[in-house]
């Protein structure tokens, strides 16, 4: 659980570490107007490794507009090398706006990282 500010509204917290020739992101809480440029900003900072980017959202609570922005801003850099790991809470938006056909989006970590390419999936 995502720790929350004085207000109380949740933190994004994002972790990276380098795992077999992935960079992986386990991202927590959520992303929103306020949080998606910190999300964006550790995005990049992992794509100048030059290896793909597996962005765990599973403990994700809310994808807004500007984290399907960020995602997409990233995957646009470098194509192919993007996948992410979807809660049904990230999936939906990236559903609804049709990004799922730009994004690949897997429902599990395993799953992302077996896979053989960065291809668009159905979730």
């Amino acid at each position: 659980m995502a720790n929350r500010d004085q207000n109380g509204i949740p933190d994004l917290d994002v972790q990276v570490r380098a795992e077999d020739g992935f960079e992986i992101l386990t991202v927590r809480g959520e992303v929103d107007m306020a949080s998606a440029p910190q999300l964006q900003a550790a995005l990049e900072k992992a794509q100048q490794g030059g290896n793909t980017l597996v962005v765990d959202m599973t403990q994700v609570g809310f994808l807004g507009s500007a984290g399907l922005s960020a995602l997409l801003v990233v995957s646009k850099a470098a194509p192919g090398q993007l996948r992410v790991v979807a809660s049904r809470e990230v999936a939906r938006p990236i559903e609804l706006t049709g990004l799922d056909k730009l994004l690949a989006v897997y429902s599990t970590l395993e799953a992302a990282v077996a896979a053989t390419d960065g291809a668009p999936s159905a979730l």
